[in-house]
């Protein structure tokens, strides 16, 4: 795919936006639930580093997904939930501050797990004739620019200006759902002709990863004998991906379309189920 303004310039700079402004409502208290909260944090970091990978590496093998959709689909599970689990997570009365440490920690473990994985996914899936070449440390120094530095830069304006921090967080929030949608809504009308296709192909695989996901998350709370909260949130956290990281990887690192289809269709899908998942949950006592 040829370089373009939305891959290369819009996208980019859209989850440097939407990095800072996650930083902007993060303090150094956030990281230190791994020490305060260790139970629910290795559960939901397990469960989000290595469940997830897993399951989506199965779905695509079970759905004898196309190769290129078969990445797409796996990059995507790699990467940490974003605002919209945070906010579900509230909606579903959940535990607000383990959502954004867990999306904090995966946010800072993600730009070295996304290409060693994502290495991997290529390597299985691909034939000789379809390899793309993923730099690994040129991907991990752009995803640590895209990432952790916006993050840290957020938390440095949150400290030493938290009045400016506090007036631009929600504009920031609101920015990031809208330009989700105008990335998504540009692949569409560029793949029109093919959408129906793809989401063939698609569509049920991302259906069910979102879906068995959060179920998956819910119930190893359960099992593992967390508080009703904290349960609904490793759910939230685990079921739902930040699509806009995963267009990133694949259509500006990679330069893809056909991988960015899965994070295009699944983060179309995740609204609705994740908001009647959320809906499900806030009906649940908070034990």
């Amino acid at each position: 795919m040829k370089a373009n303004l939305l891959t290369q310039v819009i996208l980019p700079a859209s989850l440097f936006i939407i990095m800072m402004g996650m930083g902007l409502s993060l303090k150094l208290k956030d990281f230190s639930m791994v020490l305060t909260r260790p139970k629910a944090m290795a559960i939901g970091l397990a469960a989000q580093m290595l469940l997830l990978p897993v399951v989506a590496f199965g779905i695509a093998i079970a759905f004898d997904m196309p190769p290129l959709l078969a990445v797409g689909l796996v990059i995507l599970a790699l990467c940490p939930g974003g605002t919209t689990s945070n906010l579900y997570t509230y909606l579903a009365k959940g535990d607000v501050a383990l959502s954004i440490s867990l999306t904090a920690v995966v946010s800072l473990i993600a730009p070295f797990s996304i290409p060693l994985v994502a290495a991997f996914a290529m390597d299985y899936f691909l034939s000789s004739s379809q390899v793309i070449e993923l730099p690994l440390i040129k991907t991990i120094l752009q995803l640590v620019v895209i990432t952790i530095v916006p993050v840290s830069l957020g938390m440095l304006i949150y400290k030493f200006a938290p009045t400016i921090a506090e007036k631009v967080e929600k504009p920031v929030k609101i920015f990031s759902l809208v330009i989700l949608f105008v990335i998504i809504a540009g692949i569409i009308f560029k793949n029109k002709e093919s959408m129906l296709g793809f989401f063939a192909d698609t569509g049920l695989p991302a259906l069910t990863l979102n879906i068995v996901c959060m179920l998956l998350g819910y119930g190893l709370g359960k099992v593992f004998q967390l508080n009703e909260a904290q349960s609904k949130t490793i759910g939230i956290e685990v079921g739902l991906q930040n699509g806009t990281t995963a267009l990133l990887i694949t259509l500006t690192i990679l330069g893809n379309n056909e991988m960015a289809i899965p994070p295009t269709i699944y983060s179309i899908l995740m609204f609705f189920t994740g908001a009647a998942f959320a809906w499900i949950l806030s009906t649940k006592r908070v034990a």
